[in-house]
């Protein structure tokens, strides 16, 4: 990887990973299901009279923007909102890479490598760990919220592996799109109209930070890159880079927030980031050149 694009890479991590530190910071002023409203309003907008229609079906448009847009991140922030803290949510959200691989098996018929097995059996582990330590940080059902996102971010790889779009920005855009209006609904229905005015009357800098930063730093920068990065190269040379953002988020969250990180959790961290690493290792595998020659094929790792 060039050294500029690299730069890039961990410029995509660290705004990804501080993201969860600016989610935490935003529900101070905003009802979860409104602030992610907001967050995809801002970002799609002003981007769709720019960039123009999607270049996929839509059906894989509406589906990864309920998936992703609604159920993901409207779990995600309901959950911070209850308590799970910045750094535990960017480590448990991790569990979508386990998701990602089940969904594979069983939807578009992959055959796990071994290494993924063992992966998924590591990062359960990890799971397990966090849950049972779950009374030092978070309860247990706003944590299992975080969990059911991942599975929904599961769900939303998978689709979207499966349409394969071409620029991952403009899909990223209508993605948004998508979720802005059922994510309003529900602000409606759950949280109330009420809490919702008073919110925006008493909207500060700090609210207008958070919501610019989740819109254009997290979702078009982010994403913006993060589509370049994949059509420059291989994904197997990109996605291990998604494995340090729970590693910039927890120590955003420590750093910023004052989080603090147990023994338990520390050992769970390592499980679930070892874990997802073995499922995205593959074996090199020889090739045969056309002079009959052997050579290695290059690692995804």
């Amino acid at each position: 990887m060039k050294p500029r694009d690299l730069l890039l890479a961990l410029a995509v991590v660290v705004a990804w990973g501080v993201n969860f530190v600016v989610i935490e910071v935003g529900l101070e002023d905003f009802p979860p299901l409104l602030f992610s409203a907001l967050r995809f309003l801002l970002a799609a907008v002003p981007a769709i009279f720019i960039l123009g229609r999607p270049r996929v079906a839509w059906r894989y448009v509406i589906a990864v923007g309920l998936a992703l847009g609604v159920a993901k991140f409207g779990l995600l922030f309901i959950a911070m909102d209850r308590g799970v803290p910045a750094g535990l949510s960017s480590l448990v959200l991790q569990s979508q890479v386990v998701f990602t691989v089940l969904f594979a098996i069983v939807v578009l018929r992959e055959r796990p490598r071994s290494t993924q097995v063992i992966g998924i059996l590591i990062a359960c582990a990890g799971m397990v760990l966090i849950m049972l330590d779950r009374g030092l940080s978070a309860p247990l059902g706003a944590l299992s919220l975080v969990i059911a996102a991942g599975a929904f971010w599961g769900v939303s790889n998978t689709v979207t592996r499966h349409a394969k779009p071409q620029d991952t920005l403009r899909f990223m855009i209508w993605v948004s799109a998508v979720a802005v209006v059922p994510l309003l609904l529900l602000s409606l229905l759950i949280e109330g109209p009420r809490a919702g005015l008073e919110a925006l009357r008493g909207i500060d800098l700090t609210g207008v930070g958070a919501l610019g930063y989740l819109a254009f730093v997290a979702t078009l920068f982010g994403f913006g890159v993060w589509g370049y990065l994949l059509r420059q190269y291989d994904a197997s040379t990109v996605a291990p880079f998604s494995l340090l953002v729970p590693v910039v988020g927890m120590g955003a969250a420590w750093l910023l927030r004052g989080e603090t990180i147990g023994l338990q959790q520390a050992i769970a961290a390592v499980l679930i980031i070892g874990g997802m690493a073995c499922t995205v290792i593959r074996r090199r595998t020889p090739r045969t050149t056309e002079s009959g020659e052997q050579i290695l094929s290059k690692s995804a790792v």
